[in-house]
């Protein structure tokens, strides 16, 4: 894949995604669709894997060699974010597992949490309401409230 941002693609004429088994000198490695740029690199477009030499794995969408649409990211420390990607970052609608187990379900702007979500911690209390960052005044705790089964 390249560094460079080539944004005009050959197009094939109806046939099959082409697919790849790539891996980058730091050990990186991607396995999936991709296209060619108009300068002839490849780029990651489709549907794919990327796994990185630190751990991180990336499954999901791309667009001009970048995570874009739907996917799932997963961290070596746990955490995973499923939901919306654009231009590398976690943008519309997702759900991040924290490390700890702890979750954060809604709308995420530019990698934060950004918009109507909610938050459900270890002992599984959830909050809603609106996020801005590491910001979230005026949330409000959900009660699950059942009755026994006799």
């Amino acid at each position: 894949m390249s560094d460079k941002k080539d944004t005009d693609y050959l197009i094939t004429n109806g046939e099959e995604p082409i697919k790849v088994s790539y891996i980058f000198p730091n050990g990186d490695r991607y396995e999936g669709e991709y296209s060619m740029g108009a300068a002839g690199a490849m780029m990651r477009s489709g549907t794919g894997k990327h796994t990185s030499a630190g751990g991180v794995i990336y499954t999901g969408e791309w667009h001009e060699d970048k995570m874009h649409g739907r996917g799932t990211l997963q961290h070596p420390t746990g955490a995973i974010y499923e939901g919306e990607f654009k231009d590398n970052m976690y943008e519309g609608t997702g759900t991040y597992t924290f490390p700890d187990g702890s979750m954060y379900k809604g709308q995420f702007h530019k990698n934060r949490l950004e918009g109507e979500g909610a938050f459900t911690d270890t002992r599984g209390l959830a909050w809603t309401g609106e996020f801005h960052g590491k910001a979230a005044l005026g949330l409000k705790m959900q009660y699950n409230l059942y009755t026994k089964q006799t």
